[in-house]
């Protein structure tokens, strides 16, 4: 046989491990316990908004390090799914290794899936010349949908179709038109999930109308808490402020109060002590 198990209790309490010795390479091994457990693991498929936990057990019989790893890049902490994003989809892996032996590890695999169903949202902009209205539908879900645009009533088509990549189950398709009355776009959006249907009504060239706003991505959203979380708090620092201004005013005052109740009933003794010895002089002329 290539590989004897040794027995001795000293070297098994030295190395923390299994020492065989091999024949063939006349040397000791030592094999060490390593084992990972990834609950959930391969391909799972989620809705979007869902719970989702995760947890990778490691049991090893030395120290052993854990890596969590997204599409090959180093993730700062244990990924926790409370409500479930379309960018949270992605290629998992947790990964182990021993500190005391080099090169031995362990991985086992998430595939993520977040689906969801079209959401629309449409916006339309008039140029500057006042010659065409640009409408954007603004789609999202995932499976990618895929968009169709419907035009009722009369109007140059100047460019149709034109869309954004597709990005973290997000994307829009722009129309720029020169509707010469009244007119409806709608759009459609369809995926595996559902198919749905959104309309916007537009006023001829010769209208004016209020344009409405693109959507505020997801980096301007948090820029925007960002700001109103500083003025929040600047609002909350100035009133505390003017709370302990007013609690030291109040004691300055109720202070010099009293000083002053003191200082008066002093000298009202001092006149009452100032008569009392007239009338003692009179009194012994």
């Amino acid at each position: 046989q290539e590989f004897f198990f040794l027995s001795s209790i000293f070297l098994q309490k030295y190395f923390d491990c299994l020492i065989f010795w091999s024949c063939i390479s006349s040397r000791f091994f030592c094999f060490t316990d390593l084992d990972l457990s990834l609950n959930p693991s391969g391909e799972v498929t989620k809705q979007i908004g869902d719970a989702l936990p995760v947890s990778c057990t490691i049991s090893a019989s030395r120290n052993a390090t854990v890596v969590w790893m997204k599409d090959n890049i180093k993730l700062r902490s244990s990924p926790s799914f409370s409500s479930l994003h379309y960018q949270d989809a992605g290629n998992y892996v947790c990964e182990t290794a021993l500190q005391e032996v080099e090169g031995l590890k362990k991985r086992e695999s998430l595939t993520l899936i977040v689906e969801g169903k079209p959401q629309i949202k449409m916006t339309k902009k008039t140029d500057p010349s006042g010659l065409s209205k640009t409408i954007i539908c603004h789609v999202e879900g995932f499976p990618k949908p895929a968009i169709q645009w419907t035009i009722t009533g009369s109007g140059s088509v100047i460019n149709q179709t034109e869309e954004s990549p597709y990005i973290n189950g997000r994307y829009y398709s722009k129309i720029i038109i020169s509707p010469e009355e009244n007119v409806t776009l709608t759009c459609t959006a369809e995926n595996q999930l559902e198919r749905t249907v959104n309309s916007l009504n537009v006023s001829a060239i010769s209208i004016p109308e209020h344009d409405e706003a693109d959507e505020i991505s997801d980096e301007n959203k948090e820029k925007v808490n960002d700001q109103a979380k500083l003025i929040v708090g600047i609002v909350v620092g100035l009133l505390l402020a003017a709370l302990v201004a007013g609690v030291v005013y109040w004691l300055y005052m109720k202070k010099s109060k009293t000083a002053s109740k003191h200082v008066n009933k002093d000298l009202g003794n001092m006149e009452e002590n100032k008569k009392l010895e007239e009338n003692s002089h009179k009194t012994e002329a």
